[in-house]
């Protein structure tokens, strides 16, 4: 699900070392540079005229890259990868020599051959070794070679009112880290009365289909595997029902989730931003939305881990033209490192994403491990003007459980499980057992058309 263009908005991570001398050693045979020995790519990703503060950090950006990096020069262009055209773009030479993506296209783009190889122009990229595997792993073909970068990363978990876990009771340092935890303290949320709901969640426009994988994967199990080279809907199982299960106690039993239902992100962080929802599952980029749109104050909100063993996962990053010379190739990956994957830099876009009010210190795009993140984490602190510590628990135990991404066809699957979701949280009788078995055949014959 999307999220991430959000989270660039509201803390920068990081970026300034030259490749330059780096890379340079990686050569390839043919060359795109020009007389002058100027390489220029192609990337995306600019910020529209309508975002008029980043575009203006990102046009900055890219002038004091050129002034770095003298016989490099970027044609930005605005936009992500969309891909109702990117095929078309790509036989059609229109194709950005860098282009964004979201996590879940990259096993699709290296299976179809719409990647390049980078694995020879990366080993000597500064920090390259301190990036977090498992978000490697995204962009690692079955041949293991790598084919793209991470810029941005999310992670579902709890967003809760602090004020209404004091005001029944509960710790706010302390906020659940299991289903049963969150039933129990949604009771003594909802019991504080007039109009308080413990706990919200979405069902409607495929984020029910989305919150759904989410409370799938905390219950240990999965949306789709693959099995023999093709893709079978796996939620039929106990970690599907133990999901239904608990959203109906919550729903009919606990009467703790409102009567109000068909909700959207919109509605659980209205409710979160005028004081009348103890929790919902969401990632710490909600916050800085609420306290804006309802004018609250950062101190009022925490953020914890997803319970469970595993949480849904995302993000974006950078992949590269396979039609592009070794030379742009080159020029891309000092491009991506030097604006989006640089600790040295961090500090300089704190000081300057803080000049602006923009929130710094949430935890948010946690890329490194290492050196890499302590400098980071350095900078975060001396620059931070959130409440940090009320995000400690989600830092913590977020560390410790699997992040999980989007099964293939996301967007088609969560329409169907939205149904599944609508139903649970609308009909009191409503037959579990029945739900995901017609949900699974439906979503089988999604799965048969993954390529």
């Amino acid at each position: 699900m999307a999220g991430t263009k959000s989270r660039r908005r509201f803390i920068a991570t990081g970026v300034a070392c030259a490749l330059t001398g780096a890379l340079a050693a990686c050569g390839g045979e043919s060359s795109s540079a020009g007389k002058d020995g100027v390489v220029t790519i192609s990337v995306n990703n600019m910020p529209p005229k309508t975002q008029p503060v980043d575009r203006k950090y990102f046009e900055e950006d890219v002038k004091a890259f050129e002034k770095a990096h003298p016989k490099i020069k970027i044609d930005a262009r605005e936009g992500q990868m969309d891909p109702k055209t990117f095929s078309a773009k790509l036989a059609g030479g229109q194709l950005e020599d860098v282009y964004y993506v979201y996590f879940t296209d990259p096993a699709g783009l290296i299976q179809r051959r719409q990647g390049a190889d980078i694995t020879p122009y990366v080993k000597d990229m500064p920090y390259f070794k301190d990036i977090k595997p498992e978000f490697l792993k995204v962009f690692t073909g079955p041949d293991d070679k790598i084919y793209g970068l991470p810029n941005g990363q999310y992670s579902l978990g709890l967003v809760y009112n602090r004020d209404l876990f004091r005001k029944a009771g509960l710790d706010p340092d302390s906020p659940p880290s299991t289903w049963d935890e969150v039933r129990a303290a949604a009771k003594k949320i909802g019991a504080l009365g007039d109009g308080t709901v413990g706990y919200a969640d979405y069902s409607k426009n495929n984020q029910g289909g989305w919150h759904f994988t989410a409370w799938v994967y905390s219950m240990g199990g999965d949306i789709a595997v693959q099995k023999d080279g093709k893709w079978k809907a796996a939620f039929d199982s106990d970690a599907g029902r133990n999901t239904l299960r608990m959203l109906r106690d919550m729903r009919w039993t606990d009467d703790t989730m409102g009567s109000r239902q068909l909700l959207q992100i919109e509605d659980a962080q209205k409710m979160m931003g005028a004081g009348k929802l103890g929790m919902y599952m969401a990632g710490p980029d909600n916050i800085p939305t609420v306290v804006k749109q309802f004018e609250r104050k950062y101190d009022e909100y925490g953020v914890a881990a997803m319970p469970g063993p595993a949480t849904l996962g995302g993000g974006n990053g950078f992949m590269f033209n396979p039609k592009a010379s070794p030379e742009k190739i080159k020029a891309g990956i000092e491009w991506v490192q030097w604006k989006y994957l640089n600790p040295d830099r961090t500090e300089f876009e704190d000081k300057r994403a803080s000049d602006s009010d923009v929130p710094i210190g949430l935890p948010l795009d946690r890329l490194f491990t290492g050196q890499a993140e302590a400098k980071q984490d350095a900078a975060h602190a001396k620059y931070a003007n959130v409440p940090t510590e009320n995000y400690k628990p989600f830092v913590q135990r977020n560390a410790e459980i699997q992040q999980k991404v989007e099964p293939p066809n996301a967007q088609q699957i969560y329409t169907v499980l939205d149904g599944v979701m609508q139903a649970v949280l609308t009909k009191k009788d409503a037959d579990l057992d029945q739900l995901l078995k017609d949900a699974s055949k439906k979503v089988d014959g999604i799965l048969a058309t993954v390529k």
